[in-house]
């Protein structure tokens, strides 16, 4: 595995895992602001760092476990985005997955909705 990919994983998990530890719930869900922040900065560049280890210009493998603590990683901030709307998840969705939804949606916020179902559509 190339040492730029590891040095982005392992941000990325530590990332996580310091929302995690931060994470106050609303008291008045959805906090939709807060929710989008944890797609945005967390989960989607996850998913986007997948994306380009795979497809992009710098194609890499990635170790058992920098795979594993990428996706640990997205997954808790699936957790958080559908605390903050209420919710309580423990999402155990493979980043392939979510990499073909953000692909598909071009969206991160929709691809949470489609994996986590949160927010339910109206």
């Amino acid at each position: 595995m190339e040492e730029w990919v590891a040095r982005e994983v392992e941000a990325l998990a530590s990332r996580a895992e310091a929302d995690r530890e931060a994470f106050v719930p609303p008291e008045e869900p959805p906090a939709v602001g807060k929710a989008l922040t944890y797609l945005r900065e967390g989960a989607g560049q996850a998913i986007w760092l997948y994306v380009e280890g795979r497809t992009g210009g710098r194609y890499t493998e990635f170790s058992p476990e920098a795979f594993s603590r990428l996706e640990d990683a997205m997954n808790e901030w699936f957790s958080l985005y559908t605390a903050c709307y209420g919710v309580e998840t423990d999402p155990d969705v493979s980043i392939r997955t979510a990499a073909e939804a953000l692909i598909e949606t071009e969206n991160v916020h929709d691809t949470a909705r489609i994996l986590t179902g949160v927010p339910e559509r109206a």
